[in-house]
């Protein structure tokens, strides 16, 4: 498949977004840009089975929840870099900003999803990744980005910047009603 350029894209947020400079860093074959509506066929979800399980719940279903994310503006900014060879995905991220209360009304950057191709690993993919966001979240005016991580990637996360602060805790919902909005 030959790569397709942002303006033929349907881009989630504007490519401005995303620094200059990250995009500088990588290599040529390389391009990062905003999730696109099209990316279900470049293998977003395969991508994300880096991280879990990754349940397919069809093209129809994946767009619907991109039109989600672009029906809330300035939140959701969730990142792909594409292999320009093959007009692939090899790498995802996103950052959510929550609006707070708090702090004069400040507002918080979420990183979430990393993953990057395992094949394309060792290549500084994720750092770039992180840079990206991090940049779009303190662009968006977030007074602080914070991720959550497995222990063993803790070195890599304090490579990008960041720092071990606190802990997390998670309470999952019942495996019969965590796909289920009931609001």
């Amino acid at each position: 498949m030959p790569f397709t350029p942002d303006h033929d894209l349907d881009l989630l947020f504007p490519t401005e977004h995303i620094p200059a400079d990250v995009r500088k860093q990588l290599p040529p074959e390389l391009h990062i840009r905003p999730l696109a509506s099209s990316d279900y066929a470049r293998g977003h979800l395969a991508i994300l089975s880096v991280l879990t399980v990754v349940t397919d719940p069809g093209e129809a279903a994946w767009r619907a929840q991109f039109d989600a994310l672009r029906a809330a503006p300035r939140t959701y900014y969730p990142i792909v870099i594409v292999d320009r060879t093959s007009d692939r995905i090899v790498a995802v991220g996103t950052v959510f900003v929550e609006r707070k209360f708090l702090r004069g009304l400040g507002a918080v950057g979420h990183i979430e999803d990393i993953a990057v191709d395992k094949g394309q690993q060792g290549k500084k993919l994720g750092l770039r990744v992180i840079q990206a966001l991090t940049a779009i979240s303190e662009n968006s005016g977030c007074y602080k980005t914070i991720l959550n991580c497995s222990d063993s990637n803790i070195p890599f996360y304090e490579k990008c910047g960041f720092q071990k602060k606190e802990n997390e805790m998670a309470k999952y919902a019942p495996t019969d009603r965590a796909h289920t909005p009931r609001l």
